[in-house]
């Protein structure tokens, strides 16, 4: 029989490890739901390029915006993306 010291004791240190994996911005899903097709830029700051992992299959592409500092998840099959990451790799 588990006595209820040794599931308290479990509970904890799980729980310990979760703040912890949280705390370390570990991502344990895709960051993008939708993505944006539109042009946009000339509005970009800069941009983040993240390949599919084990947390998730898609290459995700993120957009910081100039004005707002806002990130913008951006279409990788848009053809002017495909273009800003060609640009952005040639360097």
């Amino acid at each position: 029989m588990i006595s209820n010291r040794i599931i308290v004791s479990s509970i904890v240190v799980l729980l310990t490890l979760l703040a912890t994996c949280e705390g370390m911005g570990v991502e344990l899903h895709c960051r993008c739901i939708q993505t944006e097709s539109k042009p946009i830029g000339r509005h970009i700051e800069k941009v983040e390029l993240i390949l599919p992992n084990s947390h998730c299959e898609e290459t995700e592409i993120i957009a910081t915006l100039k004005r707002t500092g806002e990130e913008v998840c951006l279409n990788p099959e848009a053809p002017w993306v495909k273009k800003v990451i060609n640009k952005i790799m040639s360097r």
